[in-house]
């Protein structure tokens, strides 16, 4: 019975001195991890939890640092026929207000087992809850990383292919309520599909990635499925990577790395925040697929991306992107593996007001689209309007996935669970379109402005805005505003800049304004530049809208 016990155990007995994982933090040695070190040090967590009566089935929920702590208590669980699930940790980018209001919340829903932390967090974050929580907590500072035999029987052998294996949590304004259910089942046909779109080979391939474990992307693609699938990847620190992205590289050179997924922002951080110097004598060229993933996929973006690299080795046609969510374990499509990835040009103005995405007339203004690739093997995405009815090709509309990868329901919230289906098809919430068999995405459902009647994409004007000299690349959020005496939507953008000067302010200010009129047909009359880290994002790091909106409308007040 194939389930993440038995491959695990199965990587043990056969590949054990194989090293699976190569962990970078910034300042010391790289540390390699073979597959006997890594079972038998996640078994020390296994022992803590049996000694203290976890059972298979209990959620244990992990509130850590990205470290090796993290690794071993994640795969500990696992051993044990727990359910992990692995929760951001308090940083600087989050409220600390709205976080202890989303963990008490998350904690209430899902009804864990127990949470393993730190004693650090305990004290500051634990127990200044407003009413204290009945779970067991695990100090990770207490527990002693033995190298012990792993047992011939453990609990998590004994787990169900329909069996629940592990909660991913959904990031948003109320997405740490909503833990997603995922069995061995989902997540083996998910892993087997994707490693098969990716012609993914454990003799070939070497995974680099920074992204943070507690999103889906981090999760499955570049933890889960090389340790389980035998691919070596290699994992450094967000943290250390935001401060100094050129990390990324240096690491793909010096393991020849092969695969690499980014949210659309990374892109073009990378494309202007790397200096030449950190980047003297690398060769990127063993890369085959940097996958652009997570948010809406700009073609600008990858262009930028590939126009300051392709002097270090780097292909276009490297360049890749998937339609993902955890609610299908992962990935829904695939694109620039077998073949270079298609864009679209369409009539702007016909698909803001009629929907459609339609080759533009000569001298009509135009966007550009990329696609996110076809469906990999047993996923089927349709179309759907406002009535749950299917809608032909190049019509804009809701995106339905149905597949043998879907999630078994949002953890405790059979309400939420059945909402988000139609008739065996999961509503997904993204706007988009197919053409020629491949996914385009517009944009979130929730997010669209409505201008006149002109459907406006948040993400497209946060783009053009960025192309401000001046403004924080990845620091930009559009949102609508009702405006009573028009009876519309105003469009405000709030933009962090590092300028102090009024008159330099007001230039960038203007020059955002002219830019968005122009390239969008929509009136853009207010523009708010703010400093550093005003904006809030999502705990996966993504802009949340919803919670920049409101903090916009309260500086109104005062």
């Amino acid at each position: 019975m194939r389930n993440f016990t038995s491959v695990l155990l199965s990587h043990y007995r056969y590949n054990g001195n194989k090293n699976i994982l190569f962990f970078q933090s910034a300042g010391q040695e790289d540390i390699p991890i073979s597959y006997k070190k890594l079972l038998e040090r996640s078994y020390a967590y296994t022992q803590t939890y049996l000694n203290n009566g976890i059972q298979p089935g209990d959620v244990i929920i992990m509130v850590l640092q990205h470290s090796l702590d993290l690794i071993y208590a994640y795969y500990g669980a696992i051993l044990a026929g727990a359910v992990p699930s692995m929760m951001p940790f308090l940083t600087e980018k989050l409220l600390p207000d709205k976080y202890q209001q989303d963990f008490q919340s998350l904690v209430k829903i899902i009804d864990p087992r127990a949470i393993v932390t730190y004693r650090e967090f305990k004290n500051e974050v634990f127990d200044r809850f407003d009413s204290q929580l009945s779970v067991d907590l695990f100090l990770s500072d207490d527990i002693k990383l033995d190298s012990l035999e792993i047992p011939e029987k453990l609990p998590g052998m004994d787990r169900q292919p329909s069996d629940v294996v592990l909660l991913q949590h959904s990031s948003g304004t109320t997405g740490l309520q909503k833990g997603v259910a995922l069995s061995h089942e989902a997540v083996f046909n998910q892993l087997d599909h994707y490693s098969d779109a990716l012609h993914l080979d454990p003799q070939k391939d070497i995974i680099v990635s920074w992204l943070p474990l507690y999103h889906d992307m981090g999760l499955i693609a570049c933890y889960l499925m090389p340790i389980l699938y035998g691919v070596p990847v290699v994992m450094m620190s967000p943290f250390d990577w935001v401060r100094a992205p050129y990390r990324l590289f240096t690491a793909i050179d010096k393991y020849k790395g092969t695969l690499c997924w980014l949210p659309n922002f990374a892109y073009n951080f990378c494309a202007k925040k790397v200096r030449d110097s950190q980047l003297e004598n690398l060769d990127l060229s063993s890369l085959r697929a940097v996958t652009n993933c997570s948010e809406p996929m700009r073609h600008e973006s990858q262009q930028a991306f590939y126009e300051r690299y392709k002097t270090y080795g780097f292909r276009e046609n490297a360049l890749a992107a998937s339609y993902a969510m955890a609610e299908n374990v992962f990935a829904v499509t695939q694109a620039g593996i077998d073949e270079p990835m298609a864009v679209d040009i369409i009539d702007r103005d016909i698909f803001q007001i009629e929907k459609k995405a339609i080759s533009p007339a000569e001298g009509k203004a135009a966007i550009t689209m990329l696609s996110t690739g076809k469906p990999i093997k047993n996923v089927e995405i349709v179309i759907s309007d406002e009535k749950n009815v299917f809608l032909p090709d190049r019509n804009v509309g809701e995106v339905l996935v149905k597949s043998d990868c879907l999630f078994n329901g949002y953890y405790n919230r059979r309400d939420i669970t059945e909402k988000a289906f139609m008739d065996g098809w999961f509503k997904t919430g993204d706007y988009g379109y197919i053409a020629d068999g491949e996914l385009y995405i517009t944009g979130r459902k929730k997010d669209l402005i409505i201008v006149g009647g002109k459907n406006v994409y948040p993400q497209d004007l946060e783009s053009i805005a960025m192309e401000v000299e001046g403004v924080h690349p990845g620091r930009t959020v559009a949102f609508g505003v009702f405006n009573e005496t028009a009876g519309t939507e105003d469009v405000v953008i709030v933009a962090e800049v590092d300028e102090k000067e009024e008159e330099r302010k007001e230039r960038i200010s203007r020059e955002i304004k002219d830019r968005v009129t122009k390239n969008s047909a929509i009136a853009l009359r207010h523009v708010l530049l703010v400093d550093e880290k005003w904006l809030i994002k999502t705990s996966s790091g993504k802009i949340a809208r919803a919670a920049n909106k409101e903090k916009f409308l309260k500086s109104l007040e005062n």
